[in-house]
C-alpha cells in the first residue's frame, strides 16, 4: 500500500488477478449504496452512461434498466480478470447496448476504444478510489462527457484524525481494493476540478460517502 503515493496500476492488476473470482460475494453488502448512487444520476431512457472502473459489472444491470434499449452503457475496467466476468454478464443477459472494455484510464484516451460512442450523459464512479486519485485518468474520462453530464460517486473515506479507530477500519476495509491511501480524507479533491458543484452525503458514521454533481463545460473546469 502506498500511504500517500500515486495509484499503481501494476499493483492493482496483481491484486485483482487474485480477487476477481470472489469479488461479487464481498461486494454484495454495498448494494444499497450502489443503487442509491446510481439514482443520483437521474438516468433517462436513451442516456449514454459510463461505468468507470466497472469491476465485475455489478452496476451494469441497474444502469441498463434505467437507460433502456435506446440508451447505451459502457464499462471500463483495468483488470482483465474482472472485465471478463463483467463481459460474461453482458453475454448472458443479451444486452446489445452494453459493452465492457479493458483499459488503463490513466494512460489511454477513451475515444479510440468506444467505436463511435457519443459523449456521455452520465458518469458513475463506484468505489474507484485509485481512479479518483489519478488526474490523468479523470482528464481522459471528462474529455468524453457532455457539458452538464451527471456524475455520481461512492466510496470510503476517513474522518477526523482523532477518530482513530474509524480511520483504522477504513484503511483495513479497503487495503486490498486500492493501491494508495492518498486523498482518503477528501477523495473527491481532484474530481471537483471537473465537477465544481460537487456535493456529498455521509454514510456509515462518516466512513463512506455518496457524492454527485454535474460536469463543467469545456474550459470551465477548475
Amino acid at each position: 500500500m502506498r500511504r500517500n503515493g500515486r495509484p499503481s496500476p501494476q499493483l492493482a492488476l496483481k491484486r485483482y488477478r487474485r480477487l476477481a473470482a470472489g469479488y461479487d460475494a464481498t461486494a454484495q453488502r454495498q448494494t444499497p449504496r450502489r443503487l442509491r448512487c446510481i439514482d443520483k444520476l437521474a438516468l433517462r431512457p436513451g442516456d449514454v452512461v459510463l461505468d468507470v472502473g466497472c469491476g465485475t459489472g455489478l452496476s451494469l444491470a441497474p444502469l441498463h434498466e434505467r437507460v433502456g434499449s435506446s440508451g447505451r452503457v459502457v464499462g471500463v475496467e483495468l483488470s482483465p480478470e474482472m472485465a471478463r466476468i463483467a463481459q460474461e454478464r453482458v453475454r448472458q443477459a443479451r444486452w446489445a447496448n452494453v459493452e465492457v472494455v479493458v483499459a488503463d484510464l490513466s494512460r489511454v484516451p477513451l475515444a479510440p476504444l468506444l467505436h463511435g460512442c457519443p459523449p456521455f450523459d452520465a458518469l458513475l464512479f463506484h468505489y474507484t478510489h485509485d481512479v479518483l486519485q489519478s488526474e490523468s485518468a479523470l482528464a481522459n474520462v471528462f474529455a468524453r462527457v457532455k457539458p452538464g453530464a451527471r456524475v455520481a460517486v461512492a466510496g470510503l473515506k476517513t474522518v477526523h484524525p482523532l477518530l482513530f479507530p474509524l480511520n483504522c477500519w477504513v484503511r483495513w476495509r479497503g487495503w486490498r481494493y486500492r493501491t494508495t491511501d492518498a486523498g482518503l480524507r477528501e477523495p473527491w479533491r481532484y474530481l471537483k476540478r471537473w465537477v465544481p458543484d460537487f456535493r456529498w452525503e455521509s454514510h456509515l458514521f462518516g466512513t463512506a460517502y455518496i457524492g454527485w454533481g454535474t460536469a463543467a463545460p469545456p474550459g470551465r473546469a477548475q
